[in-house]
């Protein structure tokens, strides 16, 4: 089973966003956020460049997550199954009971210019784990690419209606209604000639 970060990675991760939150990013240190998880500034040092990093360790780990869902998924699934897989099983997971965290690590990342310019690149990277994941799989070089760029931005909107959303709805709950939303959308598509000859 693919697995999250070691656990002092996500001690000092949890610390770093209490800091960040009580004193502002730029006022926090790396042996500020060493001190409050209990830890060493070289024990910082050994999972994070900076302390910019560790407010991506998720991130970091989420698409190497995926590709691990993906690879343990049942024979005889094609593409966008698999991928649909692999984020149905991370949406059931961990990810639910770290909404408050990603909350208020979302609310760090958005104040600060620096941060939010590295948000930017999580989405390609999840969609390049899955397409490796993919055609390792042997998923052909093409389907790979569309059924994990698809993925990716259905797992982009789902999180985004969660953390907006009432604490009662979960993230997997708002994948699936996206897949719906989608799965609605191809299929009015298909259905309108007009809209068919337009798009080709």
């Amino acid at each position: 089973m693919a697995r999250w970060a070691p656990d002092a990675a996500l001690r000092l991760e949890r610390a770093a966003i209490e800091l960040f939150s009580e004193r502002g990013y730029t006022a926090t240190t790396v042996p500020d956020i060493a001190a409050r998880a209990g830890l060493t500034t070289r024990t910082f040092f050994r999972h994070f460049a900076d302390k910019r990093d560790v407010l991506f360790l998720r991130e970091r780990e989420f698409p190497a997550v995926v590709a691990g869902l993906l690879a343990e998924a049942p024979a005889g699934l094609d593409p966008m199954a698999l991928v649909l897989h692999g984020l149905e099983a991370v949406a059931a997971g961990d990810l639910e009971r770290w909404r408050g965290d990603i909350l208020a690590r979302r609310a760090i990342v958005r104040s600060e210019p620096q941060l939010r310019e590295r948000e930017l690149l999580k989405s390609a990277a999840l969609a390049e784990a899955m397409r490796d994941a993919l055609v390792a799989g042997g998923a052909a070089d093409d389907d790979a690419a569309l059924a994990a760029s698809v993925g990716s931005v259905l797992f982009d909107s789902s999180m985004e209606a969660w953390l907006r959303g009432p604490d009662d709805v979960t993230l997997l709950t708002e994948l699936r209604s996206a897949r719906e939303r989608l799965h609605r959308l191809v299929s009015a598509q298909r259905s309108d000639p007009s809209a068919a000859r337009a798009a080709s």
